[in-house]
């Protein structure tokens, strides 16, 4: 009964720790930043572990899904199609057209396509929870632009970056179906093995996932501080533009197709948020030589996290009508 009451407190401890940790991801990766800054050759060892913990934040992916959220893909196909079109059709090219537009070093221009050409991060589900918007539609989006990364992330990037650098699509390609899709598949296995117990475990994995991440972001700054100081109001401008017309055309879009308000929350939400892990763990492990082409991927994985809890505001005291789906 004792060892019960411990667990049970225990576990309760760790809800609560990820919740609010999630809840102010933003601020711990500043923070993590700020001290690879001040000490980065302590942190330049993480560098070789970049794709290890982008596969452990997969594994918490493929550890909380279930056959359930794939249903969504059935019952309301239309928007999960318009959503995933967009993700791999707006941010790399809205990262393309910024590129050019600014002129950016061709380091730099390579790095915000790559993180435009990665599938949806999964914080963009809890962002619209929090907006009132579509979650189902949403975890569907993520769950599909994922599993569809290892194919259209290296051909969009190829598309969009291959004037400026020589890219290794088929490296690239091998590189995420062992960093995404291996990962999330061991992860669905573990937990349609095991069920109740990994259910109550993988509430916990939004901790675990952030720590990588943090840990990810780290090592980017640390190999890459004097280029940072160098261009870094530059690179948050273009990160905060590339996010923001990420949202803006997201929802427009939607709008367009005829998707109700509801919908149109999830798929704005989805497109402007991205997977910045896996843009920075296929820089590190592509483009060694040149370490600026991960840090906009860090950059998106801070500033995506304090625009999308602001955009779920102001989406949440929006009126809407629910998609058919819900009905």
């Amino acid at each position: 009964m004792l060892i019960f009451h411990t667990e049970s407190y225990l576990m309760n401890y760790l809800l609560k720790l990820t919740n609010f940790i999630s809840k102010t991801f933003a601020i711990w990766v500043v923070v993590a930043a700020f001290i690879a800054a001040q000490f980065p050759e302590t942190f330049k060892m993480f560098v070789p572990w970049i794709p290890y913990l982008l596969g452990i934040v997969m594994l918490g992916m493929g550890l909380t899904l279930t056959f359930k959220d794939f249903a969504e893909i059935t019952k309301n196909p239309k928007a999960v199609i318009i959503g995933v079109i967009a993700q791999f059709v707006v941010m790399p090219s809205v990262a393309f057209i910024l590129a050019k537009l600014f002129n950016l070093p061709p380091d730099l221009a390579i790095g915000v396509i790559l993180v435009g050409s990665a599938p949806g991060g999964t914080s963009s589900n809890v962002m619209t929870y929090l907006a009132k918007g579509n979650t189902a539609l949403s975890v569907a989006c993520t769950t599909v632009s994922t599993l569809l990364a290892p194919l259209l992330t290296p051909a969009v990037f190829y598309l969009f970056a291959s004037q400026w650098l020589e890219i290794d699509a088929t490296g690239m390609l091998i590189s995420v179906l062992q960093m995404v899709l291996l990962p999330i598949f061991v992860g669905v296995v573990i937990r349609s093995i095991f069920k109740q117990k990994i259910a109550q475990f993988s509430q916990t994995m939004p901790l675990i996932s952030v720590i990588a991440i943090m840990l990810i972001v780290t090592a980017v700054v640390a190999v890459s501080k004097d280029r940072i100081i160098e261009s870094g109001l530059l690179i948050f401008m273009i990160v905060v533009l590339h996010n923001g017309l990420g949202y803006l055309i997201g929802y427009i879009v939607s709008r367009l197709l005829k998707l109700p308000v509801y919908d149109s929350k999830a798929i704005a939400i989805e497109v402007g948020m991205q997977n910045s892990g896996l843009g920075a763990a296929l820089a590190a492990l592509h483009f060694k030589a040149n370490p600026l082409i991960a840090v906009p991927s860090a950059v998106f994985s801070f500033w995506h996290n304090i625009s999308g809890p602001i955009l779920a505001m102001f989406f949440a005291s929006m009126k809407d009508e629910k998609s058919s789906s819900e009905n």
